[in-house]
């Protein structure tokens, strides 16, 4: 089968679009960070740290927007770095050291939600560690075999998975209101509150987990060539998600503690569990953690799409290897890259505890992918102006500006250790790219080319 006859098909529309990156945004992330948070700001101002993800979060989707509107093709940040680097020597280095972290960091995003799963399942069922594992290795399988069809039968699953994300939220929700004391968490949220510098440190620390939990804004950009009308449905979609997670998550949040007090809180495991044995008792405890499990299985639904975009497209670009090339005869999607990075992911689930997951996954992406191409639109704004942009963000550059330093402020609060994994990491990944490019004589390797065209 000649697969560049083989082509990918436009069919998820808005609604897909913003299921696809919501269900993505609500793994098992917030159900687990939230202990993590109330810890880390240790006060009734934790709600802090949940306004600045998202506030992070909506600043950054500007970039995606203007990014993925004006390149919609499979793969994105791929696409994004290439363009914005250029085609040649910086942009084929920048776009394969995307994919190089992207081949370790995917299949890690891929199994925390796994591990998570299998983390807040015990709470039903007693695991022991090898049970754990391997029930975090089924779920990444059972995903693999989900996803293993046509595009327009996943859009119909996304939304399945999304009504249940939605519904579970409000449940949540509606049980702190009939609980009666909603409001109160908000009227005590600045108690003991003081502006300093041990109160922004903490923050930064905190909205490391809770930036996590907002991670998924920019899915659907991965799969940008199964998009209709992109250059409108790619930001929307992002900012629908975000305003809609910022909401719910706050409003959770404050129902939680309406609850449970926020001292109580933060040392707990089963937090979902147990707010909801404290309302309604033990079998309504046991079907809320059911439902928890069904939103982590569907954030590891969403998130494996995405990622599997990626090998495929640097692949039918002819940047990475041949195989990852090939799309289903019929199902017209990327067979080879999704059964890749499941397998990987599925190692992972195996190997990895969740604590060793979560600052990782940040530390290695920032530098290549946030700041990166971040850095990179400001340059091909320059060369080419806004005239390509069919989303052009408001405010223009600050609000770039503002992503990067928050970028940066983000990466410090992960800590020394993974900040070096992830240079660590960055450098032998061009160290690869160099001794590939020098085989393949496309060296030597004129940055100064490069970069005389910005």
């Amino acid at each position: 089968m000649n697969t560049a006859a083989i082509k990918q098909e436009r069919s998820l529309g808005l609604v897909q679009a913003t299921a696809i990156n919501m269900i993505d945004m609500v793994g098992i992330g917030p159900f687990i960070t939230l202990p993590m948070v109330i810890s880390m700001m240790n006060g009734p101002y934790f709600l802090y740290a949940w306004l600045a993800g998202a506030f992070l979060s909506m600043v950054d989707a500007m970039v995606w927007s203007e990014l993925g509107a004006a390149f919609p093709r499979a793969g994105g940040s791929y696409n994004f770095l290439k363009e914005t680097y250029g085609k040649n020597s910086v942009g084929k280095l920048m776009s394969f050291l995307f994919v190089w972290q992207t081949m370790i960091q995917a299949p890690l995003v891929i199994a925390s939600a796994s591990i998570g799963f299998a983390y807040y399942l015990s709470y039903l069922i007693p695991l022991t560690p090898i049970l754990s594992k391997m029930v975090s290795g089924g779920v990444v399988i059972l995903i693999i075999v989900l996803l293993y069809r046509k595009i327009e039968d996943i859009g119909k699953i996304s939304v399945v998975l999304w009504v249940t994300v939605i519904l579970t939220l409000f449940w949540i929700i509606g049980g702190g209101i009939a609980h009666g004391n909603f409001l109160e968490p908000i009227k005590h949220v600045n108690d003991g509150l003081t502006i300093n510098y041990a109160f922004i440190t903490a923050i930064g620390f905190a909205s490391v987990k809770s930036v996590y939990s907002y991670l998924g804004y920019y899915n659907i950009c991965h799969l940008g060539g199964e998009i209709i009308n992109p250059s409108k449905n790619i930001p929307r979609s992002m900012f629908l998600s975000i305003a809609g997670i910022a909401v719910l998550y706050l409003m959770m949040n404050v129902s939680l503690v309406s609850v449970i007090p926020w001292a109580q809180a933060k040392d707990s495991k089963f937090v979902i569990s147990e707010f909801m044995q404290q309302l309604a008792g033990p079998a309504a405890a046991q079907v809320i953690t059911c439902l928890v499990l069904l939103v982590a299985f569907s954030s590891v639904f969403s998130a494996t799409l995405g990622y599997s975009r990626i090998p495929y497209a640097a692949a039918a670009d002819g940047s990475f290897f041949k195989v990852f090339a090939k799309l289903h005869p019929t199902g017209k999607f990327p067979y080879v890259s999704l059964l890749f990075i499941g397998s990987i992911a599925f190692v992972f689930s195996l190997l990895f505890k969740l604590s060793d997951v979560i600052n990782a996954i940040l530390a290695m992406r920032i530098l290549v992918q946030f700041i990166a191409q971040a850095v990179g639109l400001l340059m091909l704004r320059k060369l080419r102006g806004s005239t390509n942009f069919p989303y052009k963000m408001p405010f223009f550059p600050w609000p770039v500006y503002l992503a990067i330093m928050m970028w940066f402020g983000i990466l410090i609060s992960t800590g020394f250790v993974m900040v070096l994994g992830g240079i660590i990491t960055t450098t032998i990944g061009a160290l690869v790219y160099f001794i590939k490019a020098k085989l393949n004589k496309e060296w030597p390797f004129d940055a100064r080319t490069e970069i005389r065209k910005f």
